[in-house]
């Protein structure tokens, strides 16, 4: 009876201890340090959200944008001119029959010359604006001396030649263009053909003795020509030259060739001369020789500049870090005074700086990004910093935590403006910041109780 008092005793001393230090494991920076760490990691689910949130919002404003184009006109991208003359070929197949086969010959231009004058224009649609351009373009040129080089068993159809001049959408064209070709007028319609040069106008040279004679062909043409985001040019000459001026401050030159440019305060002129050795474009070729254009065309992408949806993107790709260096400073200030912060305090503290990026969505969608960043920082360091005096219950606390947000969300602004060096910049910083973390709690004895670790770190 004795001995069982005892060991049910010894039992109960031995499941005291085990609590005891359970408890005090439960207590240790340890355990605190533990549950921050997935504390944090959770807060990589709102993280997602949000990002997927301003995939959301920047894909119904391309879609807007899409809508507002097409009631306008979208991108333009000109071809040509290029001379197009059907022929017909005498042939007999292996049962000795005749056969007839229909082709096309096409002829690019000697020189081809384009002067553009853009005339940009911003279109609202509720929040979101799209960019519209109108211009004016003089198309102007030669055709060398035909030499045509078919079979001797062809017959060509003169009267079904044709001026051909790709323009990707018609519904931007605002005036009935008018075609001189050697001082005569040409008037020009609607059409095209599946090839690749498309929709477009289509000058019929019906009648005319200018191709028979054999002499070069001097043309000239004014489009005014309606568009959207950007324009651009298929170097289809054997020497293409084009001339642009345009009112927009920040213009993105795409395509395969770079051009001299210069910019004031008024817009840009750009320059592009391509020779024939630029480009890979035959001076001719027949029927669908030729599949496509696109690998040489070039242009002006009239730019937006305050993308709000890509600074937010960008923004929010820090989330994570915000949350961990927060956290981290709330950890430090913890073990310096000895207050107890609570999990569902420091999972507030997160849920707050998470909104900052929807709450930064929302407000950017309306104004410019720069203020929209200034009001969303100011009201999140402001409610992140109202909470925290509440449970410090110290002013300097509290202002030092203020500080070093105010800091943290500076340095981002900075990374977000510096689009070139933001990766330099983001990694000095934040190695900086981990130098410091280091610095502090480098007397840190991790195993020892919470009271004894937080006496070694005020000795820093």
């Amino acid at each position: 009876m004795q001995s069982t008092f005892k060991y049910n005793n010894l039992k109960q001393k031995n499941m005291e201890t085990i609590i005891e230090k359970v408890e005090k494991f439960t207590r240790s920076i340890t355990m605190k340090a533990f549950i921050i760490g997935i504390l944090t990691l959770i807060m990589l689910i709102p993280g997602v959200m949000i990002q997927n949130l301003i995939s959301e919002r920047q894909k119904r404003s391309e879609e807007t944008i899409s809508k507002i184009n097409a009631k306008w006109s979208n991108a333009q991208t000109l071809t040509g001119p290029v001379l197009v003359i059907p022929y017909t070929t005498h042939e007999t197949d292996a049962g000795n029959k005749a056969v007839i086969g229909n082709h096309t010959l096409y002829l690019t231009p000697e020189l081809l010359t384009f002067k553009a004058n853009l005339i940009p224009e911003e279109r609202h649609y509720g929040i979101y604006k799209s960019i519209l351009y109108q211009s004016e373009l003089e198309i102007s040129g030669n055709f060398a001396k035909p030499e045509i080089l078919l079979p001797e068993n062809c017959q060509i159809k003169w009267n079904e030649a044709n001026i051909r001049i790709g323009i990707s959408d018609l519904r931007g064209l605002s005036n009935n263009p008018d075609y001189v070709m050697n001082e005569l007028h040409f008037s020009a319609e609607a059409g095209g053909a599946q090839d690749v040069i498309g929709q477009g106008l289509v000058i019929s040279l019906k009648n005319s003795s200018l191709l028979q004679a054999g002499k070069a062909l001097s043309f000239k043409s004014i489009l005014k020509l309606k568009g959207s985001s950007n324009i651009n040019f298929i170097p289809v000459g054997r020497t293409t030259r084009v001339q642009m001026n345009g009112a927009w401050k920040s213009p993105g030159f795409i395509g395969s060739f770079t051009p001299q440019y210069s910019l004031n305060e008024q817009g840009f002129s750009a320059k592009w001369d391509i020779l024939h050795f630029n480009r890979n474009i035959p001076e001719t070729w027949t029927d669908q020789q030729i599949k496509s254009f696109n690998d040489t065309s070039f242009g002006v992408n009239l730019v937006d500049t305050l993308d709000q949806y890509q600074q937010n993107m960008r923004s929010a790709k820090y989330s994570l870090m915000f949350i961990a260096l927060t956290f981290v400073v709330f950890f430090f200030v913890e073990i310096l005074t000895g207050k107890k912060i609570h999990p569902i305090q420091y999972l507030l503290v997160g849920i707050a700086l998470i909104l900052f990026y929807s709450l930064l969505l929302s407000v950017s969608e309306q104004i410019n990004f720069g203020m929209a960043y200034l009001i969303a920082s100011i009201a999140t360091i402001g409610l992140i910093v109202v909470y925290a005096h509440s449970i410090f219950k110290n002013k300097m606390q509290t202002g030092i935590l203020a500080s070093f947000l105010t800091l943290l969300y500076v340095f981002l602004y900075v990374v977000l403006q510096l689009e070139d060096i933001a990766l330099l910049i983001g990694s000095i910083g934040l190695f900086i910041i981990l130098g410091v973390i280091m610095y502090f709690s480098r007397k840190i004895n991790w195993y020892k109780p919470e009271n004894k670790s937080m006496d070694i770190l005020l000795e820093v």
